[in-house]
């Protein structure tokens, strides 16, 4: 009857692990039967199952004297101690940590498991602000698992650290800031002394980072209610601001409500030198692009310091159609800016097929159709017919300004390019030209 099956477990194991109190009863009579066997796949014993998926009548049946030491672990690091239940046994370490340091406690606050946890809590030997391996605490992972009820009896504890941090540097509020826990970030900003301007210690971001990056208005709007939080902080991986975050990511309420701030800068840039403004024009987040240029103080036309792309870039480039429509109203904007590699709006518009943007910017008088990129030489024409964008080409062809047979540094003109990339129809259309 302790024989282990194919997957490596008992019998015994079996009915614990899924409640079956009456086969487990009638298994523990057997006077031969080992309790505290464990499985082969994971190192458990049946009273680490039956704890953990809530068995309570079948972890009674594990208590008696002639049974098994609940000392036992499971590889897994979860500890086979059920609240109250195990109580009353003097060899029994209510608060003893598993492989991974989550003690009984910190499993009962993640899996909101209050009725465990108030038991647990009422223990001397209990320790209610212990830390697992990833530094996490009970109210960490009650925090990030929104389980409210237990965010509230941790608070009510005066031994526990509500600004306590993990490995990763995330706070309880940060967890469920970034988590959208909105009720449970109401918790832990009301009792005061909560820091609303703690950053983690992989990306260096603070709660109100976490929030607006994933788009949670309601708790943006109760971290921005607080005179202590800063909504201008950058992060120290990338340098986002919560503006950056928010309009890179398309939250347009999270950016309506930062740009009422008055001390949120709509022009402050990230490490790679991209705005607000150049975060959403490259990811198509027309709303937001609107928001943003109705403001006179957002300069439209700054490029980044790593590609030396301007907002109008980024989308041309990206074939954001309504952005660039959008950016092309908008005074101050030079419709033939050019990245580091010397490519215009037009030249990465053409190379990358996107007819509506072509038409947009040669319907410009400003616009210069024929500028050769710094890097390799290449008009817009060379590098449409390069790519074989043959709308492009007939396009580009309409216009007088633009020489057809401009050669880059390589001395390719469009119609070698055409040919040597196999793109017949573009062939076609260059050698009809006049000579």
């Amino acid at each position: 009857m302790n024989q282990r099956d194919g997957a490596g477990v008992t019998p015994l194991i079996w009915a614990a692990r899924y409640g079956h109190g009456e086969v487990a009863r009638l298994l523990l009579q057997k006077t031969h039967i080992q309790p505290d066997h464990q499985d082969t796949n994971h190192g458990r014993t049946a009273l680490s199952w039956a704890a953990e998926n809530g068995h309570e009548g079948v972890v009674r049946l594990f208590l008696g004297p002639q049974f098994v030491s609940p000392g036992s672990m499971g590889r897994w690091g979860k500890a086979p101690q059920v609240a109250g239940l195990l109580f009353g046994r003097r060899y029994v370490n209510p608060d003893s940590p598993g492989i991974h340091g989550r003690t009984p406690l910190s499993w009962a606050a993640g899996g909101g498991r209050e009725g465990v946890l108030k038991l647990l809590l009422g223990r001397k030997d209990v320790n209610p602000d212990s830390s697992s391996e990833s530094g996490q605490t009970p109210l960490s992972w009650a925090a990030r698992n929104e389980r409210e009820g237990i965010v509230k009896l941790l608070l009510g504890r005066k031994d526990i650290n509500l600004n306590a941090s993990s490995k990763s540097g995330q706070t309880p509020l940060s967890w469920a800031a970034g988590c959208g826990h909105e009720g449970v970030v109401k918790l832990l900003l009301g009792w005061g002394d909560a820091h609303a301007n703690a950053p983690d210690a992989l990306y260096g971001r603070t709660p109100l980072s976490w929030a607006p990056g994933n788009g949670h208005e309601g708790i943006v709007r109760l971290l921005l209610g607080r005179e202590d939080a800063s909504p201008d902080i950058p992060g120290t991986r990338y340098g986002r601001m919560p503006l950056s975050w928010a309009a890179r990511n398309g939250h347009e309420g999270v950016v309506k409500l930062l740009l009422e701030r008055k001390d949120v800068n709509p022009n402050s840039s990230s490490k790679s030198g991209q705005t607000p403004l150049s975060w959403a024009a490259g990811n198509g987040h027309e709303g937001i692009v609107k928001l943003l240029l109705g403001r006179e103080d957002v300069n439209p036309d700054i490029p980044d310091t790593e590609y030396g792309q301007t907002p109008l870039l980024w989308a041309a480039r990206s074939g954001r159609e309504g952005v660039v429509k959008l950016l092309l109203e908008r005074k101050g904007v030079n419709p033939n800016s050019s990245s580091k590699s010397g490519q215009t709006p037009l030249s990465w518009a053409a190379g990358n097929g996107h007819e509506g943007i072509v038409k947009l910017l040669l319907g410009r008088e400003d616009a210069n159709p024929d500028i050769p990129d710094t890097e390799y030489g290449q008009t817009p024409l060379s590098w449409a017919a390069r790519s074989g964008r043959e709308g492009v080409v007939k396009l580009l062809l309409e216009r007088k300004d633009v020489n057809p047979n401009s050669s880059g540094k390589s001395g390719q003109a469009p119609l070698t390019l055409a040919a040597a990339n196999k793109h017949g129809r573009v062939e076609e259309l260059l050698q009809a030209l006049p000579s």
